[in-house]
């Protein structure tokens, strides 16, 4: 049976309230389009760290610069390949971004949050959308000839605390990505630098390794079509076209990474030499989210 990685869609209204319920909201919340004269940038963050369920800071949030079609799909737990709208909604320039603030209980969920922010949308800019199974592209993640190359995890153990604590940078590698003390168990992560990717994995699954294609690097629906139900480590490096980022406020490391002597492969041949697996194109039915009404401007604070 195929499994198919594709992240629960949220729904757009919250349920009918009772006698006795009051509709999701935010306690208080502020909608201005961004400014880069008076935030710090970023597509979230800013106020002293991460803000809202699970974090130091559950009580608000605070997101400097996100995209509108980035609320979008934090409201309605969803991918981007998910969101059908109009042009201007794929812009990443000022004119689509916003800095919110809002307070909410401290016990607020994630669900809930998503409720709210689903609600924000409706009320400030006007979010009208409905489903429909639309043939969407996608790629089939199968084992390549040859099998698997990855590393089945052994039993985990906590490592020994970083100094200092946390993920830190300790140097980087040949190929310019940051060598890390320690890292999360269980889950994936990726690195971005001009013209190379990086994604790894510990104890992780292949859903996993799948989603974070999905997510991060391909942005199209992948199906887990390999059979293998293990838990793996695994390190893929991959080359990408490379970009002028001399005018940009990169750091060196991201901005101007070594040559290395051997030729980097892209993506695809990365995934057959370097993990034993294979990603086809295919093309098949997945459900979306179309917009049939946003407005450009949130209504007044």
């Amino acid at each position: 049976m195929r499994t198919f990685v594709l992240l629960a869609l949220g729904t757009l209204h919250a349920q009918s309230p009772g006698p006795q319920q009051q509709p999701l909201t935010f306690e208080v919340a502020s909608v201005k389009p961004f400014s880069p004269a008076s935030a710090g940038g970023g597509r979230k963050g800013g106020g002293g760290g991460p803000t809202g369920p699970g974090t130091a800071d559950p009580g608000r949030i605070h997101y400097a610069a996100i995209r509108l079609k980035d609320l979008v799909i934090a409201a309605c737990n969803v991918n981007e390949f998910q969101i059908v709208g109009p042009a201007w909604l794929e812009a990443s320039d000022e004119t689509t971004r916003f800095t919110i603030d809002a307070t909410m209980p401290p016990t607020t969920t994630k669900e809930q949050l998503r409720v709210m922010l689903q609600n924000l949308l409706a009320e400030r800019f006007k979010l009208a959308m409905h489903r429909e199974t639309r043939d969407l592209a996608r790629y089939s993640l199968t084992v390549a000839k040859g099998g698997p190359k990855m590393k089945e995890a052994a039993e985990y153990q906590a490592p020994p605390a970083a100094p200092g604590g946390g993920r830190r940078p300790e140097s980087n590698d040949r190929y310019g990505f940051p060598i890390h003390l320690s890292r999360e168990q269980g889950r994936t992560w990726s690195w971005g630098i001009n013209g190379r990717g990086r994604l790894g994995g510990e104890r992780a699954t292949i859903q996993d390794l799948a989603q974070e294609l999905m997510r991060t690097h391909l942005r199209t629906l992948i199906t887990d079509d390999t059979g293998l139900k293990g838990k793996y480590d695994f390190l893929l490096t991959y080359s990408r076209p490379r970009v002028d980022m001399s005018q940009s406020d990169m750091p060196d490391w991201v901005a101007n990474p070594p040559e290395v002597s051997e030729p980097i492969p892209d993506l695809f041949a990365a995934m057959q030499s370097q993990l034993g697996l294979k990603l086809e194109a295919k093309k098949g039915p997945a459900e979306v989210l179309v917009i049939d009404h946003i407005e450009k401007r949130p209504t007044e604070n």
